[in-house]
């Protein structure tokens, strides 16, 4: 699945954002979806994920970190998975990435997003 991801941008500390992740070639249905962020000299960090099925519904996931701040939502009419981002902090300034890897692969081949610039100023 081919995914796009926009909506980064400079919001100053306590701002917010909302990063939005279109998937094309492939409905998500199938499908696990993330948001990953990785800030200079530091590793690529799982941020978020959403998965549902028909008897489970829907299953969202997030690090601790931005666990209260952050909501990963799917809109079905366009395809998309959006990233809300309230009380933004200076720290959480990195690169974003969006994610989908099939149910049951984990994350190690996922395919991937081109990354969204997200820089908060204190």
């Amino acid at each position: 699945v081919q995914l796009q991801a926009s909506g980064g941008g400079l919001v100053q500390a306590g701002g917010s954002l909302r990063l939005s992740c279109a998937a094309s070639g492939r409905t998500l249905d199938n499908y696990v979806m993330g948001w990953f962020r990785q800030a200079p000299g530091k590793e690529r960090e799982f941020v978020a994920s959403i998965t549902w099925s028909g008897w489970s519904g829907r299953s969202t996931y997030y690090a601790e970190s931005v666990k209260g701040r952050f909501t990963i939502s799917k809109v079905n009419a366009k395809n998309t998975v959006d990233l809300q981002m309230n009380s933004l902090r200076p720290e959480d300034t990195a690169v974003y990435y969006c994610a989908a890897t099939t149910r049951g692969s984990g994350w190690n081949h996922p395919d991937w997003g081109q990354g969204t610039q997200v820089t908060v100023s204190s």
